[in-house]
């Protein structure tokens, strides 16, 4: 093994460490703050959790994989469109890559989870997503290996195509994750005012997502609601 190899190996390890410590901080943040908002929501699910983490775990080391050469690409070769001058571009691209990430993200995810759904893919993979009965904190990377591999692949393949500076995309990370974490948690923390307003209208909250997890062929989203309007997927909101 030579050197480049050796240190790509490395990155991608230590960023399956921060993934996974990542997970189990965010999961287990909110598990906790469940435990005390809604104090037996979670009761009776201990073997399903221990699955739900079991396979997060699994999940974290394929999506550290791409994302630790990304970062080793990025330092050690200078392969990705990553910056950490703010002045490399004007003010107004840090809103508005923040922005483009997310859409383009939401998109990947809105048409793969549908194509997830797809009968033979359904109980080849993301039966094991569905199999969190109702989801919990925990469940936001139980994901079959397939299934990850196709969320682990979308922010690696955007910093090659897209200009980012670095502290927005620590922002794009964080709202994967907290987002990815909230929607499954089983109640909402947003307040009624924001889920039932016209914004709310086009945002994706757990009250949103629960209703996936009940009727399963519709809300397929992430971030936004808009896709599921547009190709008849939206069956409203959960009462949570």
């Amino acid at each position: 093994m030579d050197a480049a190899t050796g240190a790509a190996l490395l990155s991608a390890l230590a960023m399956t460490a921060i993934v996974a410590l990542r997970y189990l901080a965010t999961s287990g943040g909110f598990a906790w703050a469940t435990a005390r908002i809604r104090p037996g929501l979670y009761a009776s699910l201990g073997p399903q959790i221990r699955k739900e983490i079991g396979w997060s775990l699994l999940s974290s080391a394929i999506y550290g994989l791409p994302a630790g050469i990304v970062a080793w690409g990025w330092q050690a070769k200078g392969w990705t469109r990553i910056y950490t001058n703010v002045g490399a571009m004007p003010l107004w691209w840090l809103p508005a890559s923040l922005l483009l990430y997310l859409l383009a993200h939401d998109s990947w995810f809105y048409w793969t989870h549908r194509w997830m759904h797809e009968p033979r893919l359904f109980a080849m993979a993301h039966a094991v997503h569905h199999a969190s009965r109702p989801p919990t904190a925990w469940a936001a990377m139980s994901f079959h290996p397939l299934e990850a591999v196709t969320g682990a692949i979308v922010i690696p393949a955007l910093v090659f195509l897209i200009p980012i500076h670095v502290a927005v995309l620590g922002l794009v990370l964080l709202l994967m994750t907290v987002m990815g974490v909230t929607n499954h948690m089983g109640w909402e923390m947003f307040p009624r005012a924001l889920v039932h307003s016209r914004l709310g209208g086009w945002l994706i909250t757990a009250s949103h997502h629960q209703r996936h997890h009940e009727q399963y062929l519709c809300n397929y989203g992430l971030y936004f609601r808009h896709w599921d309007r547009l190709c008849g997927s939206d069956r409203g909101i959960s009462r949570l």
